[in-house]
């Protein structure tokens, strides 16, 4: 049984207008003469329906005819879409097929695909162009809506590929089936609606587009910012009233346009009178005016009344003569006229001879296929001032327009051209927008906003969700010491070492440099009281000196009381050495000097108290112990209670001494510049040497503090002991608790205050007596008091 002949359902005028305007471009060429002179092209046109099979159908057909025999007169073939299974079999032939609507990717493979062409940029042009358009304008979260078959397959799947790598997110990739039902299209339109999405791509054709909307107005989906491909970019089938205020703002890439003389004449001019043997005109005609040719059939009863002859189609505004929009139109002109310049190099052997028998010149009638082929790859020329000329994949140099959907006061859409994208020779293709002139959906100035989270401000970084897409993040603040200085930043900058994060935590400022210089307030305070000590100290040694021959400064050892002075006024010039910028000899000088000057203060009074105490005990019958007190004695024990100090503090200096440091840990906003102490072991025995001696001190006070003397010096010794203890007890804690130069400023109050201490309780008595009391600075007044006690 004969299988039945397919046909194809419905009519298409845009389609039919891309027919007319290759007939146009045949015979313009025909006309002109300027290429192929003395030769006419000639062509038949026959119906793919816009699936694959049919368009391999049509193409046997063309090749072997109705009858089925195999036919060389066809030396190429100008296909529209579905030419992958048709392609694949001319390739084999290497009959060239040059498209001007097929625009998959997997077309420019030319080891599946060696005899294919095109004038339509494929589709990895118009993704790259819709993927810049998307980081443009900085939309990360993306709904994404395609045909279901390969031009929408591979278009989405391109996109989704490459916008992931720029960091945008695809919240959703769904497809329109073929065959679509209503359910699938209200689960697409309910996946919009739960998706958070504000900008959809939908790289589908126009007549699943419209399904689509369809469904959107009915479920009044507004507020949805629509990127639209080239396939439906200046669709008039949906840029109608009904669908402007879901539709309006849509953005998209359309093939360039261009304006072909004399076509819209030519489209004008079709009558079924002047066209014989061609049932697309009849269709087209019946369909345009609702009539029918057929006046037997339309005798019979039929719905559409007969058409009259007379009906002109300049009287009716539709698809079909439109040429405002001449974008596919103009590739199918080019395809021809590619063909054309191929066919004139053939036969005017442009370049190589080699292709043909013998080097024998080729004639019209025995044009090969693959001969045609070679010419095709390599032509060249102007086509209404553009240049047209293929790559090495048969693909023609990208060129599209932006085109924005804007409602006009008729609320019907107008297609405003608002930038382009253009490929170039060097490979870097070329974005130009104008912003100014977009209007977006619901007529806004403002680029709408499509991200899953909310961005990022300067200070933060993203965190990501746990099973949640890269774009859907929570915004969290960078660490002290980190900054992010632009907006959704994946990770904070840590600052350099000498560097920290100012309160925004936007940049990195100089940290500050914390140390207790003799500029400071602080500093000059403690200078003046260090000084101040200093000096008071050498008039209470000025005054001993003067009165040196007086009995209360022979009666209390006059040599060990300047000693101690001498002492003192080093002790109090010590705490200069912790001022100022710490360096590598103030460091080892701070500690050393301290250590060294309160040792020989605490010798000079333990060598004190002891001469006191056993002056005491020298006055009991038998008693010999003077003899181990002389002055030599003492100088001894001061001689020695020093130099262990010395020697301990040279070998701390030889050994791990002392040095400069920039401590960032305690406070991170601060460089502390202090002095570590090198070796806590040589530190630690300093201070308890220190500690040792005073603590003897007090002990030998405090054992003679009871003695009878006018002016027994054990019991200021004792007061003046307890003070320094007491000061330095307390010393512990606030050291502790204190950082940077407060730390020293303490450490410093610390010396000040005990050296004052042991000043004022030792000599200020008897400066008292020697200035203000000289009466009793008399051995008399002196022995009466002793013996009235």
């Amino acid at each position: 049984m004969q299988p039945e002949t397919t046909r194809c359902d419905g009519f298409s005028f845009r389609s039919f207008r891309w027919a007319q305007t290759m007939r146009f471009a045949v015979e313009e060429i025909n006309q002109k003469h300027q290429i192929l002179p003395n030769i006419s092209l000639g062509f038949r046109i026959d119906d793919s329906c816009n699936t694959q099979f049919q368009a391999l159908r049509a193409a046997i057909i063309l090749l072997t005819g109705e009858s089925g025999r195999w036919t060389t007169s066809i030396p190429a073939i100008i296909g529209a879409s579905g030419v992958i299974l048709a392609g694949a079999l001319l390739g084999v032939f290497n009959i060239p097929l040059v498209s001007y609507f097929s625009t998959c990717p997997c077309l420019s493979n030319k080891q599946e695909y060696p005899s294919f062409l095109r004038t339509i940029p494929s589709d990895l042009f118009q993704v790259n162009a819709l993927v810049e358009l998307v980081t443009y304008f900085k939309w990360t979260w993306i709904g994404a809506i395609a045909t279901d078959d390969e031009y929408g397959q591979y278009g989405i799947q391109l996109f989704n590929k490459k916008a992931a790598n720029l960091g945008s997110c695809i919240a959703f990739t769904t497809y329109i089936p073929k065959v679509p039902t209503q359910n699938k299209i209200a689960e697409i339109v309910d996946m919009i609606r739960h998706s958070r999405v504000k900008v959809v791509l939908a790289f589908a054709v126009e007549q699943d587009v419209e399904v689509l909307m369809q469904e959107i107005t009915q479920h009044n989906v507004t507020g949805i910012q629509w990127l639209a491909s080239e396939a439906w970019v200046t669709s008039a089938l949906l840029s109608t009233k009904e669908q402007a205020g879901f539709l309006d703002g849509t953005v998209g890439f359309g093939i360039k346009r261009a304006n072909i003389p004399g076509l819209k004449e030519f489209l004008l001019q079709l009558h079924p009178s002047n066209v014989k043997e061609n049932p697309f005109v009849t269709e087209f005609w019946e369909e345009i005016f609702n009539c029918s040719l057929d006046m037997e059939f339309s005798d019979t009863g039929t719905s559409k009344k007969p058409c009259s002859g007379h009906e002109n189609l300049t009287s009716s505004s539709n698809i079909y003569s439109d040429v405002s929009q001449l974008r596919i139109s103009y590739h199918v002109y080019k395809a021809v006229y590619a063909i054309a310049h191929a066919l004139h190099d053939l036969l005017a052997i442009k370049d190589d001879i080699s292709l043909f028998v013998n080097g024998s010149c080729p004639r019209t009638l025995t044009v090969k296929p693959w001969q045609l082929l070679h010419y095709l790859k390599n032509v060249k020329f102007d086509s209404l001032g553009e240049e047209v000329h293929f790559d090495e994949n048969g693909d023609p140099l990208p060129s599209y327009d932006l085109i924005n959907w804007q409602k006009k006061s008729d609320v019907s859409i107008d297609f405003i051209n608002v930038g382009y994208f253009a490929g170039t020779d060097t490979g870097l293709p070329k974005l130009d927008i104008d912003k100014k002139t977009i209007l977006w959906n619901g007529g806004k100035r403002e680029v709408p906003k499509s991200a899953c989270s909310e961005s990022c401000s300067l200070g933060s970084r993203k965190g990501l969700r746990r099973g949640e897409p890269i774009c859907c993040f929570d915004c969290v603040p960078c660490a002290d010491g980190e900054i992010s200085n632009q907006t959704d930043s994946s990770e904070c900058i840590t600052c350099p070492l000498d560097y920290w994060s100012n309160l925004l935590q936007d940049r990195c400022i100089l940290r500050e440099i914390d140390y207790l210089s003799f500029e400071d307030v602080m500093g000059i305070l403690l200078i003046a009281a260090s000084l101040l000590g200093a000096c008071v100290t050498c008039a209470v040694l000025i005054v001993f000196a003067y009165y040196r021959d007086t009995p209360i400064v022979k009666g209390n050892n006059s040599e060990l009381s300047f000693l101690i002075l001498v002492s003192l006024v080093l002790c109090f010039l010590c705490s200069l050495t912790f001022i100022g910028e710490p360096s590598q000899w103030s460091c080892m000088l701070r500690n050393t000097i301290f250590g060294i000057t309160f040792a020989l203060c605490f010798s000079c009074i333990l060598a004190k108290t002891s001469v006191v105490l056993m002056a005491f005990k020298a006055t009991l019958p038998g008693s010999k112990a003077i003899k181990w007190f002389k002055p030599a004695q003492q100088r001894a024990l001061i001689f020695f209670g020093t130099a262990i100090q010395i020697t301990v503090c040279i070998a701390w200096l030889f050994i791990a001494p002392p040095f400069p440091n920039q401590n960032t840990q305690v406070q991170t906003s601060k460089i502390i510049l202090e002095c570590a102490v090198g070796s806590l072991t040589f530190f630690s025995f300093v201070l308890g040497y220190i500690g040792f001696l005073s603590c003897f001190s007090f002990v030998f006070a405090f054992l003679a503090h009871e003695l009878p003397s006018n002016y027994n010096e054990a019991k200021h010794i004792t007061f003046s002991m307890v003070i320094f203890l007491t000061v330095w007890i307390a010393f512990i804690p606030a050291y502790i608790s204190t950082h940077g130069k407060y730390t020293i400023a303490v450490q410093i109050f610390a010396i000040l205050t005990s050296t004052f201490g042991l000043l004022i309780c030792i000599f200020a008595p008897k400066v008292y007596v020697i200035l203000l009391k000289p009466e009793e600075n008399t051995k008399k007044r002196l022995l009466n008091r002793v013996v009235s006690e």
